[in-house]
């Protein structure tokens, strides 16, 4: 090669370091070996190989939810590609940041049956499997154009309402030299793309209806997380005391400990919260969706009450605003900077902030009703445990600032609910795509993030949902020294579909884990573990549990892998809001074909799904 020429493989690892990328998730390929072979020569990129690629793209999703940049996940064509597709997707539903470079068949080859190669309705075409869930897809038909896609690759993963972006590179090109030339635009272009505020005029509207309502309420989502606004949320809401309430995805955007927190709406929301939402006159939104179980599938009365409420919403992604409820005020900016600038608003108009007394009061009293409701299941010593006490002495083990994974069940629904979460952006759900095996895959990446800033990283998982995730990712904790903690809330069953059709149909077919004979069944998963390499332990009673959990912190912290297996009771979560889901298998009055109808008086009268049902 000439001194001005380097192989595409090697200006690509060359571009990644310079853009501060530290890791590249993903499982090789024969498509992308020749970026692998540049890789090997890397300096200040470190490879993470998974054993399959959805691990990979739960553990690239993980690590850019802690570092707040695009984090790099590469995949083979075909069966790889195929594979990343639901991690992709979870990530752009959660709207995470991420950049996925993808192998293919030689530029020469397309459309000829190439080895693996996808091309049921068109030549060349692999790269549109990621189109219904990545915010643009490019196929590299040049070589010349990698640094220019590159660039924009990583603003637009990065900007807007950020989400995964896909560059698909036919694997002759990795191989191919480039002049120094063509890569004189990335030195020169900015990583930051500054995100939009309110106009002046915007911010103080919003300001003046907050400061003149009677009961408003800050509705915060993950929005909120995304932007790092939580000083900011906490400011607006302490100076003119209103209460904020969240979305799953905007839990800890406030301390879960604040005295203006009310905590979670929708089906598995609060009555108390639900009080306060569907009762308001003006509701801020702010980086939310309204999605369909924050908003108790959008029955009227229920959670919100648009004939009651006037909405303001704020969100970086303009095909949000008015989709599920109509504003009064939609405005697109970054909740940051909005909330910084309505701040500023409010003490123009009232200089010494307001005071509600009373509400804060009914907000105390309200929390410690609830914790004392559920103070007698949290110490229960019954075996296998309660959700509630393997919550309660987790709570007890960790540090206040481990990053918690959730997956789907139990360990998100009800940690949403019930478990206290006091330091902003330590708690990560999946949320949009809800994809069971997210916990103990994204961890991972969690994990290697964690451990740059002195701190840990543990998933709380069913065993539904670990067993889905491909128990292989203690083998990627093993191979690349990541100080993962599995907690594994073993019921022997899918938890929450149970509990849903139990309560809907009597009984529980095909949720159960069962040999043919009708035996509860589940594969001993400390001893997979162990068989893994990975450090584990199974309690036998509920006091054996805290002590297990203390013991996977300090390896956590000794850089050690390690799982605790918890035989966990199916309580299912109490449901405060509704679902519409109920109404379509188990029809009630005023629903018509599995909808909400209005009565001969023109009123909505949304049927009670406040129940609890035990399997």
């Amino acid at each position: 090669m000439s001194e001005n020429k380097k192989l595409v493989s090697d200006r690509i690892v060359d571009y990644l370091e310079r853009r501060g990328v530290e890791y590249v998730f993903g499982l090789c390929g024969h498509t992308v070996i020749g970026l692998l072979d540049g890789m090997s020569r890397a300096t200040k990129l470190k490879f993470i190989s998974t054993r399959h690629e959805q691990i990979a793209a739960h553990a690239a999703d993980g690590y850019a939810r802690l570092t707040h940049k695009a984090s790099v996940l590469m995949c083979h064509l075909g069966p790889g590609l195929t594979n990343t597709l639901t991690g992709v997707a979870n990530a752009s539903l959660d709207s995470i940041p991420m950049v996925v470079i993808c192998g293919d068949v030689p530029s020469y080859y397309f459309g000829r049956h190439a080895h693996q190669e996808v091309i049921m309705h068109g030549d060349a075409t692999q790269y549109r499997l990621f189109e219904p869930i990545a915010k643009r897809v490019w196929r590299i038909d040049d070589a010349e154009s990698l640094p220019y896609i590159l660039d924009k690759a990583f603003r637009l993963a990065e900007s807007g309402r950020p989400g995964p972006v896909v560059i698909d590179i036919p694997m002759d090109m990795f191989s191919y030299e480039t002049e120094d030339f063509l890569w004189e635009r990335t030195y020169m272009d900015s990583h930051e793309t500054i995100r939009p505020g309110l106009d002046p005029d915007t911010a103080m509207k919003i300001a003046e209806n907050l400061v003149n309502a009677k009961n408003p309420v800050i509705y915060a989502g993950g929005g909120v997380l995304l932007s790092q606004a939580s000083e900011e949320l906490a400011a607006l809401a302490e100076f003119l005391e209103i209460p904020v309430a969240r979305t799953l995805m905007g839990q800890s955007c406030l301390p879960d400990n604040h005295p203006l927190m009310v905590g979670q709406t929708g089906f598995w929301g609060l009555d108390f919260t639900h009080s306060l939402t569907k009762n308001a006159d003006y509701i801020l939104a702010i980086g939310t969706r309204f999605g369909e179980a924050d908003s108790s599938s959008w029955y009227p009365g229920v959670t919100f009450d648009e004939r009651k409420t006037k909405f303001m919403q704020i969100d970086i992604d303009p095909s949000e605003i008015g989709r599920n409820y109509p504003v009064e005020i939609g405005a697109i900016a970054d909740a940051k900077h909005a909330l910084k600038q309505i701040l500023a608003a409010a003490k123009t108009l009232v200089p010494e902030g307001k005071k509600n007394p009373e509400l804060l009061a009914a907000i105390a009293k309200s929390k410690a009703d609830f914790k004392k409701s559920n103070e007698a299941i949290s110490n229960d010593s019954r075996f296998p445990m309660t959700p509630q006490r393997i919550l309660k002495d987790v709570k007890e083990a960790i540090p206040e600032d481990a990053y918690i994974f959730t997956d789907v069940g139990w360990n998100k629904n009800g940690v949403a609910q019930e478990f206290d979460v006091n330091v902003p952006g330590t708690i990560h759900h999946c949320s949009g795509l809800a994809t069971m095996g997210f916990g103990a895959a994204a961890v991972l990446g969690g994990a290697v993030a964690a451990k740059k800033q002195g701190r840990i990283a543990l998933t709380l998982t069913g065993d539904g949902g670990f067993g889905a995730a491909n128990p292989c990712v203690m083998a990627t904790a093993v191979e690349q020294g990541i100080p993962a903690i599995w907690v594994v809330m073993d019921n022997s069953k899918f938890g929450t579909i149970n509990g849903l059709e139990n309560g809907n149909y009597g009984h529980a077919f095909g949720t159960v884990f069962q040999t043919p004979d009708g035996q509860s069944y589940n594969p001993k998963w400390e001893e997979v573990a162990k068989a893994y390499g990975v450090d584990s332990v199974r309690v036998n009673s509920a006091d054996e549990f805290l002590p297990a959990m203390k013991k996977a912190v300090e390896m956590a912290k000794a850089g050690k892998p390690f799982l605790v297996e918890a035989p966990m009771e199916n309580i299912v979560v109490p449901t405060p809001g509704c679902w519409n889901i109920n109404d379509i298998y188990t029809p009630k009055a005023g629903i018509k074909n599995g909808k909400l109808r209005p009565d001969e008086n023109g009123e909505f009268h949304a049927p009670d799904h406040g129940h609890t049902h035990k399997a």
